[in-house]
């Protein structure tokens, strides 16, 4: 008679293990590629500009992690980055206000748009795909509608006022440049991984993420941290805007469609699930790096950019894909046979004579397994074509019975 089985640690490795080990492994293969087949490749300036790529997409790309993880989806995080930093630069630029309220205000604009989504979320109880779509069309709007469809220009390097782009980018007097900003985005991602995993917040997170209404029988008040999930993607957002100003220093109206793409492509790349409940905020940034390395290492291969969006397309679905698999191995029952039973007992009675030092004996016993192993499989094999042969003649036998009353229903009665 078989009987369940829990899975072994090996199963599950190769259920988990594998997924959180594949993102790095992929994104040293591709930049070992690009170092061999591109132009100049492995250089410290292509090096910044990678790290320098991965700014922005990764402060809201580990914002979105969080609603991902939840079970929801937010489709503004690129439009609520840019309108939160054309907001603070018509501030600076049109308002006359300090670069340090401008900074501040751009950080409260996306906490607010993300307060909004959270809100309508978990309170109204709107679809979260219905919503952020609202939302990016809304801020797209904002962005245009306060700085009068005009750019937003933030102070350069040379003034005074520049001096928040040290955070992000320092060059020295001999012109050497410095990634800061990859400090920055380690200490958000680093905060962020405390938070979902050290903290009652994370904690809920994922419990509504796994099963929403589990959560709620528990006691936990989905409402409230299903909507900080959206208000810490906003505040993320914020700081993405801040970060895209102290790099490019125009912020154009009613731009960042698209970016909300590749944030989430870099949460489910770095292994966080769709379908809510998994999710790592440094795996994300891994996937935020593989985006980076391909938009920069493509160019080196006399590509365009186009290819950029293709290759991370198929990154995106093979990503799902391999997530649909870890789900479907995950719900999986396991049944053991009693030739399974028999070699699961005995490798543990091998396991144990091998740590007591009793190799010898641990050899004649896994040599013993192996042989009655392979008998009993043998054995059940046997038994599985005889039933199954068994089936197919009653199964002709039940065939030939029905024809053979139709055929006696179809003949002629004599009155």
């Amino acid at each position: 008679m078989a009987t369940i089985s829990e899975k072994t640690s090996w199963e599950r490795f190769k259920e988990n293990g594998l997924k959180t080990l594949l993102a790095p492994a992929a994104l040293v293969i591709l930049y070992v590629f690009f170092g061999i087949f591109g132009r100049n490749f492995f250089s410290y300036p292509t090096l910044v500009n990678i790290i320098d790529a991965a700014y922005y997409i990764g402060f809201i790309s580990v914002g979105v992690t969080f609603v991902i993880i939840t079970g929801g989806i937010d489709l503004s995080v690129g439009t609520v980055m840019m309108a939160a930093a054309i907001i603070g630069g018509t501030a600076y630029k049109t308002w006359g206000w300090s670069i340090g309220m401008s900074l501040i205000l751009i950080i409260l604009v996306g906490i607010l748009f993300g307060f909004f989504n959270g809100v309508m979320v978990s309170r109204v109880g709107m679809p979260p795909f219905i919503v952020t779509l609202g939302t990016m069309m809304i801020t797209m709007g904002v962005g245009s509608i306060v700085s009068n469809v005009q750019s937003a220009t933030f102070p350069t390097r040379a003034v005074a006022d520049g001096w928040y782009k040290n955070f992000f980018k320092f060059i020295s007097e001999d012109g050497t440049t410095i990634p800061t900003g990859a400090l920055l985005l380690i200490a958000i991602v680093v905060i962020s991984h405390i938070i979902l995993n050290k903290t009652k917040m994370g904690r809920y997170i994922y419990a509504i993420g796994s099963n929403k209404e589990a959560a709620r029988l528990s006691g936990v008040n989905v409402q409230r941290w299903e909507m900080m999930a959206y208000v810490v993607a906003g505040a993320y957002a914020g700081i993405g805007g801040i970060s895209y100003a102290a790099i490019y220093t125009t912020v154009l109206p009613a731009a960042g469609q698209g970016f909300e793409l590749f944030a989430i492509a870099g949460a489910v790349i770095g292994g966080t699930s769709l379908s809510g409940g998994v999710g790592s905020v440094f795996g994300t940034l891994i996937g935020v790096l593989i985006m980076s390395v391909l938009s920069v290492g493509l160019p080196a291969m006399d590509l365009q950019s186009h290819y950029q969006t293709f290759f991370t397309g198929v990154v995106v679905i093979g990503a799902v894909l391999l997530d649909m698999y870890r789900m479907k191995k995950a719900s999986e029952v396991r049944y053991l046979t009693p030739a399974d039973e028999y070699r699961e007992k005995t490798l543990t009675q091998i396991r144990e004579l091998s740590s007591q030092g009793k190799r010898d004996e641990a050899r004649t016993l896994k040599a013993e397994m192996k042989s009655t192993y392979a008998r009993m499989k043998a054995e059940e094999k046997a038994e599985q074509a005889r039933v199954r042969q068994q089936e197919r003649e009653a199964e002709r036998e039940f065939q030939e019975l029905l024809r053979k009353q139709g055929s006696d229903s179809d003949s002629p009665k004599n009155d």
